[in-house]
């Protein structure tokens, strides 16, 4: 026969349960001081997490926890695990969890256990706790025995994906034997947040959340809408229209809450894979619409070339009385310099601190440099960059020496590179941008200097890279790729469209292509771009009806925009190219960004 403890059931604890304010708490905890039911470790424990709820300060409850006579560590634990659940409200709980964690360590007897960990590590996700969180990790080899608890692994997992430490927090997540809901999606979401299209490699941690989300269904834990925002996150990076659209479905069909964090992934995930109607449609049936959202829609909208729609958007957010944030300036911006709209983009970056209250950013320069830049207004954008209240990063000096480039300015892009090696001395497309330059103006001798300066400091042009969708797979390019299965088909596709291409008259654009080698080899060079090899890849292996969408991590070059438009109108083929900055459509023979990218 269990007999009940008459702690638990006295009426001073099922008082407390009642409790709305700090005056009848105070009544109660006098009760209990009378009774000499505070002296118990139960009672105490309720008292103490209650009052860090309803008392306006910590002093009450840190008053009540000091005057307990050697408070256990299931009493430290408590009101650590209070503290951190707060974080959001109040930043400086954390030094006080802290205080409280190292009053543990000095204690004679005391000593952390595998419940004082889990709400530290919560209190570490960010700047400027990390390097706590790492110290907090060697003592949990110091203090606890393997195996580790189960909530320990996951917050320590937990910590490692906030901190963008992705490589440590797989380790620790392959320790773990049978993870649940919430460890899954702290390691989806540990992929996705990483991962962008800048790189191979980041593109590799989007490729590793599919097949992370493929083994948790094979496990069979049910995604929920946390799972599904990492996962479709993933697609919008890969342009993985197919797994995207199953993820759509399944929210659907599940009848999961398509909230404004669902919705804004899918926004920018239909944006992305080159389906801004979808994108559009989504948008305007969402049943409710934040700043995120919005800004979700106005980047698509921007990166496929719709500046003036872009700019509507906006005014249509502000006459919902959303307040833009630094976000939104900076897609808003992003439209109107993929269009020229110059003045609007301008009026913009000029409104935001008068209008918002913004203090305009590096990012915010970064875009107000590029919108003038590439409309031929260096003169202007150097000046905004030598005026700007910061120090210029290399951003700002990049975009100013890639508009040099195009227009042909060569006394700013060598300002700007000699500015960007003092930055950045390691990237190599610093060097390529200014050696493109001195091409397009025959002056090889500066080529070869420039060349001849990446060698000494060990530097390789950043290859191309190109992902193509084909019947749900995604099938990855390089520059001169030959490693595909269906490699022979495809250079037999390639020589079949450069025959076609000279047929229309299409005359390569060789002049950045490397000089020291013979014309005929310099269009060959061409016609082994990345985007070429996944363009006739998908010529042959695709549904002929169906777009051919590509994404690639570099800016599309002169000669591959203009024979794309080419080969659209050849194989009467609709092709999407996403590259670093925006959207191409090509389409019977004419780009959507009108040669203005």
């Amino acid at each position: 026969m269990k007999v009940s403890n008459p702690i638990f059931n006295n009426r001073a604890i099922q008082l407390l349960q009642q409790c709305k304010t700090l005056d009848t708490l105070s009544q109660v905890h006098a009760q209990m001081i009378t009774t000499g039911l505070i002296l118990h470790t139960y009672p105490l424990s309720r008292i103490l997490l209650l009052s860090t709820t309803l008392a306006s300060s910590l002093s009450y409850t840190l008053t009540i926890f000091n005057q307990a006579l050697n408070p256990s560590i299931f009493l430290f634990n408590t009101l650590i695990s209070s503290l951190t659940k707060s974080l959001h409200k109040q930043k400086h709980h954390t030094h006080i969890a802290f205080s409280l964690y190292t009053r543990i360590l000095t204690h004679t007897t005391l000593r952390p256990n595998n419940y004082t960990y889990p709400s530290l590590f919560k209190a570490c996700g960010s700047h400027p706790w990390i390097e706590q969180g790492r110290a907090l990790h060697t003592h949990v080899l110091k203090f606890l025995e393997p195996p580790y608890d189960h909530f320990v692994q996951a917050s320590l997992l937990n910590f490692y994906s906030k901190c963008g430490k992705v490589g440590i927090a797989r380790y620790l997540f392959d320790q773990i034997t049978q993870p649940d809901l919430a460890t899954w999606n702290s390691i989806l979401s540990a992929y996705a947040r990483n991962a962008s299209v800048n790189s191979v490699s980041d593109i590799s941690l989007s490729m590793e959340v599919l097949s992370l989300f493929s083994d948790m269904q094979n496990s069979l834990i049910r995604p929920n809408e946390i799972t599904l925002v990492a996962l479709i996150s993933a697609c919008a990076d890969l342009a993985a229209l197919s797994q995207g659209t199953w993820a759509h479905i399944y929210v659907l069909k599940n009848n999961l809450e398509l909230n404004h964090f669902v919705g804004t992934a899918l926004i920018d995930m239909y944006a992305n894979c080159g389906c801004l109607n979808l994108a559009n449609q989504l948008f305007d049936q969402l049943p409710q619409r934040d700043t995120f959202c919005y800004n979700a829609m106005i980047r698509g909208l921007a990166i496929h070339g719709y500046g003036h729609q872009a700019l509507q958007l906006f005014e249509k957010m502000r006459f919902e009385r959303l307040v833009p944030d630094d976000v939104t300036i900076v897609v808003t911006m992003c439209a109107c310099s993929h269009v020229g709209l110059v003045d609007e983009g301008c009026n913009v970056f000029e409104s935001m601190k008068e209008a918002y209250g913004i203090e305009p950013k590096l990012e915010h320069y970064g875009c107000l440099v590029d919108l003038l830049g590439r409309a031929g207004r260096l003169m202007e954008a150097e000046e905004r960059v030598l005026a700007m209240p910061m120090k210029p990063n290399a951003v700002l000096w990049r975009s100013l020496l890639g508009a040099a480039r195009v227009h042909g300015n060569l006394e700013i892009g060598e300002v700007a590179l000699r500015n960007l090696i003092q930055l950045e001395p390691e990237t190599s497309g610093n060097y390529v941008l200014l050696s493109n330059m001195y091409a397009m103006i025959d002056r090889w001798n500066d080529v070869k200097r420039v060349r001849k300066l990446m060698k000494v400091h060990g530097l390789d042009k950043v290859p191309g890279s190109s992902l193509v969708e084909v019947d749900g797979a995604i099938h990855e390019f390089i520059i001169g790729d030959k490693t595909h299965p269906r490699s022979k088909e495809i250079y037999s596709k390639l020589e079949e469209i450069c025959r076609q291409l000279q047929v229309y008259g299409h005359n390569p654009r060789i002049k950045e292509v490397l000089f020291d080698i013979e014309q005929e080899e310099k269009e060959d060079a061409l016609s082994y771009h990345s985007e070429r090899l996944a363009i006739a890849f998908a010529l042959i292996a695709s549904d002929s009806n169906a777009p051919i969408r590509i994404i690639k991590n570099l800016r599309v070059c002169g000669d591959c925009h203009a024979s794309t438009k080419l080969v659209s109108r050849i194989y009467g083929r609709e092709i999407v190219v996403r590259d670093r900055t925006r959207f191409h459509h090509f389409k019977d023979g004419s780009c959507s960004c009108l040669d203005y990218w």
